[in-house]
């Protein structure tokens, strides 16, 4: 069939850090005539600047993971962050003000990312030009990405439409066309087929940097196992609940399933264990830093590491089996915050490099820094979730869990000089409150809490800007101000995470940022073995899985020791004891263990949205009011400031159509036999 071709060079030129697409930005000219399908496959060049247009398709927008709300929202539309600005739109997405119209860029672009995906795979292999073994690699790139275009939709939306392999034939009538939406089970095997068939071929690591954008066999088998958790998860598993009932097909066909398959949790952890078995992968950790050197200047934005307390296991072992020879702190800092190259970064499975426009993690970090240090100071946290972090010997902080974090409040005190200088508050600094004291390292490489410092090493015209110690009083520029009312933290707490000591913003513009560009973290190694933990917890017997290429099996039972190995990783990585045998060994304890610590160890990343939907946590967790500090409260206001307040500007609610997405109704029109999800409207 001879088809035409799609003007795709604008969608290349919005990815400029894609290795495959920036050497072929200048030949526009290429599309001035209409070029057949079988003329581009001839072609490498044209073949080579197809695919890397398939690859654009993942920054179109809301396709991005990492980023600022201003392509997509939801990593700030859970329990845990808020957004100050943008006219209300927090207020909009949290009361369910949005519509079958809003955020829809994500729907279309990700099926003409699928339906030119399938135009490669099926018309690659008449290029002449091309080997057979690259042939092969970039077919399984093709496929990578045509599942993981599925995969964004079946997340946002739920159970989709999938499409013939080999396209459509548009020269059929228009009613012939329509394609229902298949079940969830039938979407999350099609995904990871396509992803076993895909990782067959793919590479286990990149050819060279400039590649590190592209689909690796660890990717393909990582985006497997994420599909079959959510596909094991109560929302999709299991669900009689009346909402469930309503999602169905044209013909009234159920499209999820009412009967718990606890064989789909054995799947997930199976597939989580066959990306654990490339022994490709590791937790990264920084070097243990023993002394601060009087001559560094820098010294206070690489601190000498601040010792968990001492543990006579874990005090006395190296990572893995503890934290001796590591700095928790920069350990966890370093993988976000663009002190890594994306090459170097030995958790980092699958990246889009810095493929993001003007909404990017870089626009993300402008919005988080502080107005006094030229940022927007509208991305903050709230109180709930900075109580979630734990304390650093591993107990709960006090407020953890408690409804009303007033309840038992202790008198906390305040840091002085003295103890600054002689380094018994570390890394707190002067005229900060001690509840902020004594927390894991991980809350300190993530959390702006009041009087916390931002290092600004590097700044080509504001040097007094270093080590500036912000805080967020009613009167102080970063606090609540009359003169910008919009431009606050609604609870006296921000986000640090991604911020690195040489960030510096010269105006109140991205571009003019100067500082460490940040490469987008997609999948990580952390969330494999959250994946593998959570799976193995959810067995009741042993099950015995195939391996992805049929050759083999695996076999995975809920076993403490297993689930210890790995989760105790992530525990010692971040400074904290691991759990203890009554938590492995009750079922209950170590679900409720395993939410907190993807709470704390995935902040940021868009994933709290998202699980707290598939584990139907949402209902309560999003409806509970937001809490934060007193923010009327002036400088020499201390104790009343810190006195939590519920904070009536960030309502909370949620209804049970927020589960997913809606469909736009504008697709609705074009496919006869699209349904609506529940909850939701048609066009008529």
């Amino acid at each position: 069939m001879k088809n035409l071709i799609h003007t795709l060079i604008i969608g290349c030129a919005l990815v400029m850090s894609l290795s495959s697409c920036s050497d072929y930005l200048d030949v526009e000219y290429i599309f001035k005539d209409q070029l057949s399908i079988d003329t581009v496959f001839s072609r490498k060049d044209y073949s080579e600047q197809w695919l890397a247009n398939v690859y654009a398709r993942l920054s179109d927008g809301e396709n991005v993971i990492v980023a600022s709300k201003g392509h997509q929202p939801f990593n700030f539309l859970a329990d845990d962050m808020y957004y100050g600005d943008r006219d209300n739109g927090y207020e909009f997405f949290k009361n369910c003000k949005y519509g079958e119209g809003d955020k829809q860029g994500s729907w279309g672009s990700c099926y003409r990312g699928i339906r030119d995906a399938s135009t490669y795979i099926h018309n690659i292999d008449k290029n002449r030009e091309i080997s057979a073994q690259e042939i092969s690699i970039t077919k399984a790139e093709a496929r990578f990405l045509r599942a993981y275009f599925y995969w964004l939709l079946l997340r946002k939306y739920g159970p989709i439409p999938l499409l013939p392999d080999e396209g459509m034939d548009h020269t059929q009538e228009y009613a012939d066309l329509a394609t229902p939406r298949s079940t969830y089970i039938e979407c999350t095997e099609y995904i990871a087929s396509e992803m076993a068939l895909a990782a067959k071929d793919l590479r286990l690591d990149p050819v060279s940097n400039r590649e590190i954008t592209r689909a690796t066999k660890g990717a393909a088998l990582a985006v497997r196992a994420r599909v079959y958790l959510y596909a094991a998860s109560p929302l999709f598993n299991g669900n009689t609940d009346s909402w469930a009932q309503h999602l169905v097909d044209n013909n009234g066909k159920k499209l999820l399933s009412e009967q718990r398959d606890e064989e789909m949790w054995a799947k997930a952890a199976a597939a989580a264990k066959e990306v654990i078995d490339l022994n490709k992968y590791k937790l990264h950790t920084a070097d243990f830093r023993e002394n601060d050197s009087s001559t560094d200047p820098n010294r206070d934005a690489y601190p000498k590491t601040i010792k968990p307390p001492y543990h006579p296991v874990y005090s006395e072992n190296d990572f893995p089996n503890g934290w001796k020879n590591i700095d928790p702190f920069e350990s966890y800092r370093e993988v976000f915050n663009g002190q890594l190259r994306a090459e170097a970064n030995e958790e980092l499975i699958f990246t889009r490099g810095r493929n993001q426009s003007t909404e990017g993690i870089k626009t993300m970090v402008l919005h988080q820094m502080p107005r006094s240090l030229n940022g927007w100071n509208t991305h903050g946290v709230t109180l709930k979730h900075a109580n979630t972090y734990y304390m650093n010997d591993g107990s709960d902080f006090y407020a953890y869990g408690k409804e009303d974090p007033n309840d038992g409040r202790p008198v906390f005190g305040y840091t002085d000089k003295a103890e600054v200088d002689a380094g018994t508050c570390r890394p707190l600094h002067a005229n900060v409150s001690k509840e902020y004291l004594g927390r894991e390292p991980r809350f300190y490489a993530s959390i702006a809490y009041n009087g916390s410092v931002w290092e600004v090493l590097e700044s080509p015209e504001n040097q007094n800007k270093r080590y500036s110690q912000i805080f967020y009083n009613r009167g102080s520029q970063d606090g609540r101000l009359s003169t910008a009312p919009g431009f606050y933290l609604r609870t006296g707490l921000g986000v640090k995470k991604f911020y690195h000591p040489e960030d510096y913003f010269y105006g109140t513009n991205v571009d003019t940022f100067w500082g460490r560009e940040k490469p987008d973290i997609d999948i990580r190694y952390a969330e494999i073995l959250l994946i593998y933990v959570e799976a193995l917890n959810e067995l009741g017997k042993s099950y015995t899985i195939p391996d992805y290429l049929g050759q083999s099996t695996i076999t995975v039972s809920r076993d403490p020791a297993e689930m210890s190995k790995y989760m105790s990783q992530i525990r010692f990585r971040g400074g904290v004891p691991d759990f203890g045998t009554d938590v492995y060994g009750d079922y209950n304890k170590f679900l409720k263990a395993l939410k907190r610590e993807r709470q704390i160890e995935l902040f940021a990343e868009t994933h709290r949205y998202y699980d707290l939907r598939r584990w139907k946590d949402a209902p309560e967790e999003e409806s509970m009011a937001v809490w934060g500090c007193n923010m009327n409260a002036a400088m020499d206001q201390a104790d009343l400031f810190h006195r939590p307040i519920r904070v009536p500007s960030l309502p909370n609610v949620f209804v049970e159509k927020m589960y997913l997405w809606p469909i736009d109704h504008e697709e609705l029109r074009r496919n006869s036999k699209l349904t609506q999800n529940p909850g939701w409207t048609y066009y008529n």
